[in-house]
């Protein structure tokens, strides 16, 4: 790939992982609180929340997938070259963050609503030490973090994918 589609791959890059990191964090921090706050029912606020992360889920693959564009022109010529350099790095967040999200559409949200489905009541009409209760708040509190996580990942891409060579024989970070 030329440098010139190599630069628009990567502005495109920042620009959808930045969107995608802002409207995470704007619902993390500002709209779910606001859920669990006025909602009458905590589990109503949850249901709510819930659909609101699975679609953002579903966003999160598609940004990370559309970043891969910027990856791809750039892979094959740093094999040739380097053991180790800004591409394979680049790489290794790129994918433990599209690892976070096939563990989080496909592992956790799915337990979650198992568990959901399987007490058929509002979460914090059981126990706390009940054990459907303990799995929820498990599994409930590692989509968070994965979801966090995912956030930073976002940014840090966004944040170096301008510094990635244009090319297999131009090293240095672009200007």
């Amino acid at each position: 790939m030329n440098p010139n589609t190599l630069r628009r791959l990567d502005q495109l890059s920042q620009i959808l992982l930045l969107l995608w990191a802002g409207a995470a964090l704007g619902f993390g921090i500002f709209s779910a609180p606001v859920f669990f706050r006025e909602l009458p029912s905590r589990d109503v606020a949850g249901r709510i929340a819930g659909l609101i992360v699975g679609r953002l889920d579903w966003a999160a693959w598609v940004v990370f997938g559309l970043a891969g564009l910027s990856w791809v022109g750039r892979w094959v010529a740093e094999v040739k070259e380097d053991l180790i350099g800004p591409i394979r790095l680049w790489s290794g967040g790129l994918m433990v963050a599209l690892l976070m999200c096939l563990a989080s559409s496909f592992v956790v949200t799915p337990k979650v609503q198992a568990i959901r489905a399987r007490i058929n009541a509002p979460i914090e009409s059981l126990a706390a030490d009940s054990a459907d209760r303990v799995a929820y708040d498990k599994a409930h509190g590692l989509s968070r973090n994965l979801f966090f996580l995912r956030i930073i990942l976002a940014v840090g891409l966004a944040a170096t994918v301008g510094l990635l060579p244009r090319s297999g024989r131009d090293q240095e970070p672009a200007a």
